[in-house]
């Protein structure tokens, strides 16, 4: 499984690439599920990294589960309904919370088709950047599923109840910028230059204190759910902690030097 999700670093920033182009990227195997935890919990044991590109090879993003296994009940597709409760639980789920839970920015470049599971993944992204031929749909009742990833929690929370709702109740595809108007991607830009666009802006990332950066996305994510007088007392709290980085001391000289700043994430 060492080709199925392939582990690309350049410097401080990994690319991950879905690589089953001869299947749309549909990561439909126990063994390839895992062998993506494996990398993403890799990625988060990484100090040195300080930004992730999700993307895909060929010419889609990731199409969601295979349908031949579905017709032929195997893999995730098999067992009992307790089994088959037990390794989505392992599998699909786990895939999903070890993306969300990555503490460095995720930038999903949409090369492509994001369908069904693939749609879950780019959402589990902070930022998405879509090529021009991008689309989206999250399209289970299709297949007489429900989303099974996490997805009628997080695209809500993206581009509103009515919207996600249309969207898994009529299983439509919408295009690159029916996705940017309603605030699932942030930009589209022509196919060619997607993964320059996406490097350019990890880059960007990666040139933040990464310590203190890690400690914004965390912010960011428990403002999501907690109460506002919580998300007030964590910051303060992670205010300090940044205070007394030497990070934060060189952003200072930075600032006052008229210069960029070189964050060792101490």
């Amino acid at each position: 499984m060492s080709d199925a999700v392939l582990w690309q670093q350049d410097g401080h920033v990994l690319r991950l690439v879905m690589n089953r182009p001869e299947t749309r990227n549909a990561l439909g195997s126990v063994e390839e599920l895992d062998h993506f935890v494996g990398l993403l919990r890799r990625a988060q044991a990484d100090r040195g990294l300080r930004a992730v590109i999700l993307t895909g090879a060929g010419q889609a993003f990731a199409a969601g589960g295979n349908v031949k296994d579905m017709r032929e009940k195997h893999g995730l597709f098999g067992g009992s309904p307790r089994e088959m409760r037990d390794t989505y639980r392992r599998t699909v789920q786990t895939l999903a919370q070890a993306l969300r839970n990555l503490e460095v920015p995720v930038i999903a470049a949409v090369n492509g088709p994001a369908i069904g599971q693939g749609c879950g993944l780019a959402c589990l992204a902070d930022i998405r950047i879509a090529a021009a031929s991008a689309k989206f749909a999250v399209s289970f009742l299709k297949l007489g599923l429900v989303p099974g990833d996490g997805g009628a929690y997080i695209l809500p929370r993206l581009i509103g109840q009515a919207r996600a709702s249309q969207m898994f109740f009529t299983g439509e595809v919408i295009d690159a910028g029916t996705a940017l108007d309603w605030g699932l991607v942030s930009k589209v830009v022509a196919d060619d230059v997607l993964q320059d666009e996406a490097m350019a802006m990890a880059r960007a990332i990666s040139a933040q204190p990464p310590d203190v950066l890690r400690l914004t996305k965390r912010l960011l994510r428990e403002g999501e759910r907690a109460p506002y007088e919580t998300v007030l007392e964590l910051s303060a709290a992670f205010q300090a902690l940044a205070q007394h980085t030497e990070d934060h001391g060189e952003a200072i000289s930075a600032f006052f030097e008229k210069r960029p700043g070189d964050f060792a994430g101490r």
